[in-house]
């Protein structure tokens, strides 16, 4: 049975982000609110919460998680960014945006994208999980929050509780956060490439278009 804490948008009580932070590092899957939707989200190091979590959202081992990322210097430790590409990062985040790169020797080869050994990192603006990742010391293995069969991420913490309380430990109710997900951009190439157009603006990488 999933803990339900009630935790303040824009003022996350401490008290509940460690208890949240002592849930992840002992093995647990959480729902956590982002700057663009919720996400499911647990240990970077354990293999079985990447197995729960794909197992969650039923989808198979081709499925892309993200790196939740307190700043770029965190980014820097597990992503190949040159200094043209972190001037870009820095004039975009934090932000709802997720960024694809090639991956360090830090990702666990089970988390990058295969042949291209590439993945996806994000610093989101979110107070809840900017604490989190704080307390935490390392990012967070990270999935939409999107259940089989809907075409939208779950927003109200009401329905979350009931359809997952018996797939996580905790769920972090920070009020609704949204439905659009964020914009992914993929820097492995000359100029950024956009994947998907979501809810971050591609002003400042000069592109007018997806």
């Amino acid at each position: 049975m999933a803990q339900f804490f009630s935790i303040h948008p824009d003022n996350p009580q401490l008290r509940l982000i460690r208890q949240a932070a002592s849930i992840v590092h002992s093995g647990g899957v959480i729902v956590y609110p982002t700057d663009s939707c919720y996400a499911l989200g647990g240990q970077l190091g354990d293999k079985t919460v990447m197995t729960r979590i794909r197992a969650i959202r039923q989808v198979d081992e081709r499925h892309h998680f993200t790196l939740m990322c307190r700043d770029l210097a965190e980014i820097s430790h597990y992503a190949k960014v040159d200094n043209r590409q972190y001037r870009l990062l820095k004039a975009s985040t934090p932000g709802s945006y997720t960024f694809i790169f090639h991956a360090t020797r830090e990702v666990p080869r089970r988390l990058q994208r295969p042949k291209r050994n590439t993945i996806g990192v994000r610093i989101p603006d979110h107070p809840v999980v900017q604490a989190l990742l704080g307390e935490l010391n390392e990012p967070l293995l990270s999935s939409t929050l999107i259940l089989p069969g809907d075409d939208l991420p779950l927003n109200e913490a009401a329905e979350i509780r009931a359809r997952l309380e018996h797939c996580v430990e905790l769920v972090l109710d920070g009020g609704a956060c949204g439905l659009e997900m964020s914009t992914v951009i993929d820097m492995t190439g000359d100029t950024p490439e956009v994947i998907r157009q979501g809810k971050g603006s591609l002003a400042p990488f000069g592109i007018t278009h997806g």
